[in-house]
């Protein structure tokens, strides 16, 4: 079955989700190039579903412990497709990619990475990155490779609930007591030195044309938006450099290896195994 087919797209459009096992049994195979951009674009969601999650039964109240789950899932469901179909080019899996890659093959950015600290915080870093992941998957939908507009189609959606949830919470946090306040802006101010990560053209996107979406195109109207919501919220836009390093390789990232080390544990001591 081609995936990009015309089942498939009537399937989308009744509302009906496609499934990263379609992806792994259908005729779409990524160029060596296309892989590596979904891989770049899967880590990203990956690392932070991972970073998400683990707010799960420690969320300031009932209904935000569910909200931040959601969202996570919703990214590991990204993170899903994306490496399926990435793993097309070298005949691996998902799990191949996501369990058994050493900390240097990834390319997560290090906003993604960074450390929950309080609800301030992981508000602001999810503030930062859904604004940029909406202008990514809104552009990206327009792909020339078929698959990777499918994938962005339907990340698309949630991404949406993604961006607003997080200007709401910035809203009430900002305009709250001066205590919310004060944490917000201090998880805004220790986390913007890695926005500008998000607009390198590191290889090989500059390479791939109409495929993929150059991160650089993204930058004025993301920042633009990032300083409308945090404007709104009464709050002020730090004024900083980005942080050094900024390559994706893992080289430079602090808290890459302590992610992995426990998401991958299980699957590195029992190989192969299933339940």
């Amino acid at each position: 079955m081609n995936f990009a087919s015309h089942d498939s797209a009537t399937r989308q459009s009744q509302g009906e989700a496609i499934t990263p096992e379609e992806i792994a049994s259908s005729d779409a195979v990524a160029d060596e190039a296309t892989a590596r951009y979904a891989m770049i674009l899967g880590d990203d969601a990956l690392m932070l579903s991972q970073r998400l999650s683990s707010w799960i039964s420690r969320a300031p109240e009932l209904e935000e412990d569910v909200a931040l789950a959601n969202i996570a899932l919703d990214l590991l469901g990204h993170a899903r497709f994306l490496l399926t179909y990435a793993g097309t080019a070298w005949g691996k899996t998902e799990d191949d990619l996501a369990y058994f890659r050493d900390e240097e093959e990834f390319r997560s950015c290090r906003l993604v990475e960074q450390e929950n600290g309080d609800f301030g915080r992981t508000i602001a870093r999810q503030l930062i990155f859904s604004t940029y992941q909406h202008q990514l998957y809104s552009r990206l939908v327009h792909s020339t490779d078929p698959t990777l507009a499918a994938i962005a189609d339907k990340a698309l959606k949630e991404v949406q609930y993604h961006q607003d949830h997080a200007a709401q919470w910035t809203l009430r946090l900002g305009l709250g007591t001066e205590e919310s306040s004060r944490r917000i802006q201090d998880g805004l101010d220790s986390l913007w030195s890695y926005v500008e990560e998000l607009f390198l053209d590191v290889d090989p996107i500059p390479a791939l044309g109409d495929v993929a979406v150059l991160p650089s195109s993204l930058r004025e109207d993301t920042l633009h938006r990032l300083r409308e919501a945090i404007e709104a919220a009464g709050l002020t836009v730090p004024e900083m450099s980005g942080a050094y390093g900024s390559d994706r390789t893992g080289r430079f990232s602090e808290q890459r290896g302590y992610i992995l080390a426990e998401m991958q544990v299980l699957a590195r001591q029992h190989p192969g195994a299933t339940w």
